[in-house]
């Protein structure tokens, strides 16, 4: 008799015991409360691991002990849930609901990762899924992506070396700040190809802040900054992606990447290679396109000590040879009549870490720096110069939430040099430029309708002294639907003789900054913002209306003496830039509409004679029209508008028209994009002959319009 009271002792105590460690759940979608089904369902890295049934449910043995439960699903913001087991009341049914990922976006410049909708400062975003979708399209860069958003201008400004740069406010591309997660990305010597040298599979997002903003990240930001986030691991996610695109005009791209996190560890990895054919489009045997290769690698580990630190190391390697000219040099031939080329080789060696640590819920501590060296070998028929720039960067913020306020402290060094290498003919020298900042931020969330953030940072630099910037931004939600945004900030740039609109066989005849007479530029900019935007069970629509004025005061322009020799000096009066910006964006089930115009009036007051900035729109309307038609299916076409642009010589441009189309089909675990650029086949070179003799060593018309014509591609991306 006594075995069988042990015995039954032995099994009400093991039923207790189970029925404790039983976890009960329910999913639902965030917005409409419906159940979601085939969710994930991982605990402490993946183990045990189950997913929701039809009606949104599921149940999971768990061990004792703390337990981190990850909810992930295709299209949902990852959810977390710690619970420690044996819970107290095991009949407990936990609610899980999941927002969409298209209606979370976090940003990331501002150090405080508020939401969108929360930020004071106007952000626009370009998110994973438009980056996704451009990597398909374009893979080898960014440039026809960032050419999407309203108030964004992408000018190609060398028909040999297709140097490509990014007008915001109808301002130079040396007026914007590139970063990548929040540290300076190209400048200086290395700063022509830019936005040529990011390819996007591993990219997140991309934001662009419109205006005078040094107070966030020091020098650059006149005209405004772009921060490119990168992808990082997600826990039971793993990404594979084979990315092959062929194009007409034979370009060939092949990229991988891969992202997996488990446990304590993780890491994403891209690696890349592109190559570009020259090409005469226009047959008058000069490259419209000239001959690239390219090889691109950079992987990034993570390491997750504990639930409050993240560690991050980034290397990143690229190799870029660039060549175009005279198409007979291009195919080996060289004799007295055709010597023509410019060729840029470019070799970059980058290492960057990132620590955040959380100390609780309202204190973070976050480290970060990079380091950058940078080649390139400039080779002509009639010059050539090679020098190495060496580029770093290191941060140190804390950030601490007190009641109503998000406070951020921190300071940071950066610094660029160049040295040149022998045998050299040119009059630029070698230079050291560093700034160490002091930077402070508040975010005072009112009420909830009131958030007001300002900010204020003091610059020291080697050579051009103090720089003191503060900057704001109000945020008012009027009503439930409709936002205002009004802000204001100070910008600088630091001279540089380096600008994308000096070709480089000109780089001879460049004459040394004198640091004592010419000054650094200076701008002050303000915005206003006005957004509407309304959800439905089908879909949203945005409308939001900006307003903005630039004005810099000391510009810096570059003269030529008696004997030909280029040199630099600041301006006696201001480049002032004003306009307005508008865009509808409408979601309804299957179909996506966006509209876009931008108005924008550039000056150069210190030039009456060509009294407007070059290769600046005064009006740009863009359009895209996208619908799923099935599971499988999905089609888009884009179109823009440009209106007249004035050149350096004063004469106005003819408008002209582009516009693009796509499909991409997906079937098991393949997707097939194919694409059309420029359907109407618009070039400069249809409207005017570009080239000035003579042929031996010749120069170019100022481009204003695309000069390599139509282009269709195909891609086939394999998730593997």
């Amino acid at each position: 008799m006594r075995i069988p009271v042990l015995l039954l002792i032995a099994i009400l105590f093991s039923l207790n015991c189970f029925s404790q460690k039983i976890f009960n759940c329910v999913v639902k979608d965030a917005e409409t409360g419906q159940p979601l089904s085939n969710v994930s369902i991982l605990a402490n890295g993946g183990h045990p691991f189950t997913a929701t049934r039809n009606d949104g449910t599921a149940k999971m043995l768990m061990p004792n002990g703390r337990a981190s439960i990850l909810f992930t699903a295709p299209g949902f913001k990852i959810q977390t849930l710690e619970l420690v087991f044996p819970l107290t009341n095991p009949d407990t049914v936990f609610t899980i609901t999941m927002e969409k990922e298209t209606d979370v976006v976090i940003i990331y410049s501002f150090r405080t990762n508020s939401r969108l909708e929360k930020t004071p400062t106007r952000t626009e975003v370009l998110d994973a899924e438009k980056v996704t979708e451009e990597s398909s399209i374009k893979s080898s860069h960014i440039a026809n992506l960032m050419n999407d958003v309203t108030g964004v201008h992408v000018q190609q400004t060398s028909a040999v070396t297709n140097h490509t740069e990014l007008r915001i406010q109808g301002l130079p591309g040396r007026y914007t700040q590139l970063l990548r997660d929040g540290m300076p990305l190209f400048g200086g010597y290395a700063g022509s190809f830019s936005i040529l040298q990011v390819p996007p599979l591993d990219l997140h997002q991309i934001e662009i802040v419109k205006g005078s903003n040094s107070a966030l990240y020091g020098g650059g930001a006149v005209a405004g900054l772009v921060n490119i986030i990168s992808k990082k691991p997600i826990q039971g996610k793993r990404e594979r992606f084979l990315l092959f695109n062929q194009s007409t005009l034979r370009e060939s791209n092949l990229h991988i990447y891969l992202s997996e996190k488990a446990g304590k560890v993780g890491y994403t990895f891209f690696t890349g290679a592109s190559y570009q054919r020259q090409e005469d489009v226009n047959n008058d045997g000069f490259s419209d396109l000239g001959r690239t290769e390219s090889i691109f690698i950079h992987p990034t580990f993570f390491f997750y000590p504990n639930e409050k630190n993240t560690i991050s190391l980034g290397i990143s390697s690229n190799y870029d040879d660039r060549i175009g000219g005279d198409m007979e040099i291009l195919s080996g031939y060289y004799n007295n009549f055709h010597q023509f080329f410019i060729q840029n080789q470019t070799f970059r060696n980058t290492v960057d870490i990132i620590w955040e640590n959380t100390i609780n819920s309202t204190d973070k501590f976050t480290l970060k720096g990079t380091t950058s060296s940078f080649n390139r070998n400039i080779s002509t028929a009639v010059f050539g110069m090679k020098a190495k720039q060496l580029s770093y960067f290191s941060e140190a913020s804390y950030s601490k939430k007190i009641t109503k306020h998000h406070v951020i402290a921190g300071m940071n060094l950066t610094g660029e040099n160049l040295d040149k290498k022998l045998p050299d003919s040119t009059f630029i020298t070698d230079y050291n430029h560093f700034a160490v900042g002091l930077f402070l931020q508040d975010d005072w969330r009112i009420n909830s309708k009131l958030t007001i953030e300002t900010g204020f940072r003091t610059d020291f630099h080697n050579i051009y002294k103090a720089f003191l910037l503060p900057r704001f931004s109000v945020l008012y939600k009027m009503s439930r639907r409709l936002t205002l945004r009004f802000g204001g900030g100070i910008g600088y740039r630091i001279p540089s003789i380096f600008t994308s609109d000096i070709d480089e066989r000109d780089y001879r005849k460049l004459l040394p900054l004198d640091s004592i007479s010419i000054r650094p530029e200076r701008s002050q900019g303000l915005n206003l913002a006005i957004n509407y935007h309304r959800s439905r069970d089908k879909g949203n629509i945005t409308f939001n209306q900006s307003f903005f004025i630039t004005n810099i005061q000391d510009p810096i322009i570059n003269d030529t003496t008696m004997n030909g020799r280029i040199y630099f000096h600041n301006a006696a009066r201001p480049v002032v830039t004003y306009g307005s910006e508008t865009f509808l964006q409408l979601h309804h089930n299957a179909l996506e509409l966006y509209l876009g115009y931008a108005y924008t009036v550039a000056k150069k007051l210190y030039d009456p004679a060509h009294l407007y900035v070059s290769l600046s729109p005064r009006n740009k309307l863009t359009g895209m029209i996208s619908y799923q038609l099935s599971k499988k299916f999905r089609t888009s076409v884009e179109a823009t508008y440009t209106s007249q642009q004035y050149l350096d010589n004063g004469i106005q441009t003819p408008s002209y028209p582009f516009a693009a189309a796509m499909i991409r089909y997906d079937v098991g675990h393949f997707s097939f994009v194919l694409n059309c650029e420029n359907i109407f086949d618009y070039r400069q070179t249809n409207e005017e002959d570009i080239l000035i003799p003579p042929v031996t060593d010749p120069r170019f018309k100022q481009l204003w319009a695309p000069i390599d014509g139509r282009v269709v591609n195909l891609s086939i991306k394999i998730r593997l």
